[in-house]
């Protein structure tokens, strides 16, 4: 009896292992697109709260970064809810909601006595994150890491901001899911310098090398 190719029998393959190059690089293009814009956004971010002052003024009292964490201070005790949906348009308030209180007092306990108080280099951490963040998207550059600190980022601005008035709280929620998204995804993967990098800690990890295996996770 003749053998058969096992090649013959597989399936068309889909999702990120689709087989067509159409659907392959319109998965990659998307991914950067996402990518890239995440990076953007924080790209956006960096030049109204530049060092050394970050945009303070009145020894680091008011303006620029310090108005927003006092401001997330302030309204740490205002609605504290997210995902509100109105359901009947007939009775005032949100029949389903997250209450978030817990978090938004913790968040404001840590502005006020941890970051607050050290403003002067507690700045440059917040600002080089953000910096960070936007190489690592739009260069595909240990992207996975990148990711994980837009996460933090998008999480604290979502936690102290989102909930407070005249904010939109999905603008918040959907930096988080698309920073989730992209942390799953590592975007580097399919475009940018993780592609380069990856078989070189791949091979430092087959060597029994475990900061070639942890840098393989960061890409």
């Amino acid at each position: 009896m003749a053998g058969t190719n096992p090649a013959e029998k597989q399936e068309p393959r889909e999702g990120i292992y689709s087989s067509s190059r159409l659907e392959r690089g319109l998965i990659v293009l998307t991914i950067a697109l996402a990518s890239i814009g995440l990076g953007y956004l924080f790209f956006t971010q960096l030049w109204w709260k530049l060092p050394p002052d970050f945009g303070c003024r009145d020894d680091f009292t008011r303006g620029g970064l310090c108005f927003f964490l006092q401001h997330s201070v302030d309204e740490a005790d205002a609605s504290n809810t997210l995902l509100k949906a109105n359901i009947l348009e007939s009775r005032p308030g949100a029949e389903v909601s997250v209450p978030i209180g817990w978090a938004t007092q913790l968040n404001a306990a840590f502005i006020e006595n941890v970051v607050q108080p050290n403003i002067r280099w507690f700045g440059y951490v917040i600002w080089g994150t953000e910096a960070w963040i936007f190489l690592s998207m739009c260069l595909g550059f240990f992207s996975r890491l990148g990711a994980l600190a837009a996460i933090g980022m998008s999480m604290q601005l979502m936690i102290g901001l989102a909930h407070t008035p005249n904010e939109w709280e999905w603008s918040y929620i959907l930096m988080v899911l698309l920073s989730v998204a992209m942390f799953g995804l590592a975007p580097g993967r399919y475009f940018g310098l993780d592609r380069l990098l990856r078989p070189r800690f791949r091979a430092m990890g087959e060597r029994g090398s475990r900061v070639g295996r942890l840098l393989l996770l960061f890409t």
